[in-house]
């Protein structure tokens, strides 16, 4: 079955080469920006697919399947930099879906803390290995010496990140 969005339908990264007005950092910037876009457009389609939830719903269950005691509603805001309404909305749709419980903080009864439930488990245990394949298609398609070398640009000098 075709995807919305196959690697060969993806722009490729321009060139990576220095006659342009950016510096090295900024240039490898918007190669990773470029790779992560190529990354969504390859996960939008194929997460409704396999988990029934739209893409941010789905980023919010990534950032949850790692946290067994589950995160404040303010910090997922914030790794996402969503706004807390729109992530309020999100929740409650993932609530309503049965992945995610949601419980009061310990010490403030203001504070709302969002955990996975056990379907949810399962499901992104199910959804993970053809999701995580979405990934590395987007990236295969875009990785080369002249990408590796422009991301290259972000990392500090250090005798691991050296050639």
């Amino acid at each position: 079955m075709a995807h919305a969005s196959d690697p060969a339908d993806l722009p490729g990264c321009p060139d990576a080469g220095r006659s342009g007005l950016l510096p090295d950092e900024l240039r490898a910037w918007m190669h990773l920006l470029a790779a992560a876009g190529a990354i969504e457009q390859q996960l939008h389609a194929r997460v409704k697919e396999e988990l029934g939830v739209s893409h941010d719903e789905f980023l919010v269950l990534c950032l949850l399947a790692d946290q067994p005691a589950g995160l404040r509603m303010t910090r997922i805001a914030e790794l996402l930099g969503r706004p807390k309404t729109r992530l309020t909305y999100q929740v409650a749709c993932l609530h309503r879906y049965g992945l995610v419980a949601r419980n009061s903080t310990c010490g403030d009864r203001r504070g709302i803390e969002v955990a996975l439930t056990d379907k949810a488990r399962r499901l992104m245990t199910e959804a993970s290995p053809p999701l995580a394949d979405a990934v590395t298609d987007a990236v295969a398609h875009l990785v080369g010496p002249q990408l590796l070398e422009a991301l290259r640009g972000l990392l500090p000098s250090s005798p691991e990140t050296a050639s």
